[in-house]
């Protein structure tokens, strides 16, 4: 069998085994629309959407079918910290249901009610890992694949290399995909010869030409090398990797002592990453308009390190593709 024809292709009905993470703000609509039909699978997310580019759900899925008749899917987050998000998320989970949307990739939280609610319409649901037990968890909740975000991912990360988390949760039964640290076509190939069913991709996909995220933004992540990719709680109030600029490194990557103390306790804990992740929504939606400055977090992940221009999303895809037919 080819290392493009894996379970997640089969399933998916997809050509190639790629999954163009939901990123927010990042995940336009063409953007979305570009992967799928370059051959991968596109992921919108409902806040990018909503909240950013200010569409109504239903227009939003129906601009990114006029610009692909292929499969997408859609981002689901149920993290308690978005809690007044919730009953929404479920609203627009429905929405995409009746729209087609038959591929779901749930993050954070437990995915049993997705799952519950996708599976008896003949949906796939994939969960957002980073180590054993909560690829455990998500097996309990009957999810059908796992993506195992690993250290060298963007936004909130993991901890283990590709290898090693293959390794700690291959164990399931299910399909794994790999997220995390692809960002060129060599580092594709050796995911699938590892024995990843697929892969997601992020990064890479905003230094991309259909990625309407600030110039300045896919310059730094041109720029960046792997070693320039550091962590902060500063952002969402839990670890984030981002690119160490100037700033950055005047600023710290850690919160200040109230904030970390609001953090850690259980109380308060779901309330200050819900603030933490509202500030941060609203100064995206902002930069997406009007700019970023070198005083904003660029997120990425240590994929930069491969990414060395701004290319269409079919340049980026068939050169992975290229790779892997070696």
């Amino acid at each position: 069998m080819s290392l493009l024809n894996t379970t997640l292709t089969e399933k998916l009905g997809i050509e190639y085994p790629i999954i163009g993470g939901a990123m927010y703000p990042c995940s336009n609509v063409e953007l979305v629309a570009a992967v799928s039909e370059a051959g991968g699978i596109g992921i919108f997310q409902p806040l990018t959407l909503v909240h950013v580019h200010d569409l109504d759900l239903c227009d939003g899925l129906r601009k990114i079918k006029s610009l692909t008749d292929r499969p997408i899917g859609m981002n689901v987050l149920t993290e308690k910290s978005a809690e007044r998000y919730l009953e929404r998320m479920r609203e627009w989970l429905d929405i995409a249901l009746e729209e087609g949307i038959r591929f779901f990739v749930s993050s954070l939280g437990n995915p049993r009610w997705i799952v519950d609610r996708v599976a008896p319409a003949g949906g796939i649901v994939y969960h957002d890992v980073t180590e054993r037990k909560w690829a455990q968890k998500a097996a309990d909740a009957g999810v059908h694949g796992l993506i195992a975000v690993n250290g060298n991912a963007g936004g909130h990360t993991g901890s283990r290399s590709p290898a090693e988390l293959l390794e700690e949760i291959g164990d399931f039964g299910l399909p794994v995909v790999c997220a995390g640290g692809v960002g060129e076509p060599g580092a594709f190939r050796e995911a699938l010869e590892l024995g990843y069913e697929g892969v997601q991709i992020g990064t890479r996909l905003i230094a991309s030409i259909e990625c309407d995220s600030p110039e300045e933004y896919k310059k730094a992540i041109v720029d960046a090398g792997a070693s320039d990719i550091v962590l902060t709680n500063r952002i969402t109030g839990v670890p984030v990797s981002v690119i160490q600029t100037p700033h950055v490194k005047k600023v710290g990557t850690t919160a200040g002592p109230i904030a970390r103390w609001l953090l850690a306790h259980p109380r308060t804990k779901h309330l200050m990453r819900g603030l933490y992740m509202l500030r941060a929504g609203l100064r995206l939606k902002k930069n997406m308009k009007s700019g970023m400055s070198h005083r904003d977090f660029f997120v990425a992940g240590k994929s930069v390190e491969g990414v060395h221009s701004i290319e269409t999303v079919k340049t980026i895809i068939d050169g992975f593709v290229k790779a892997a037919r070696k």
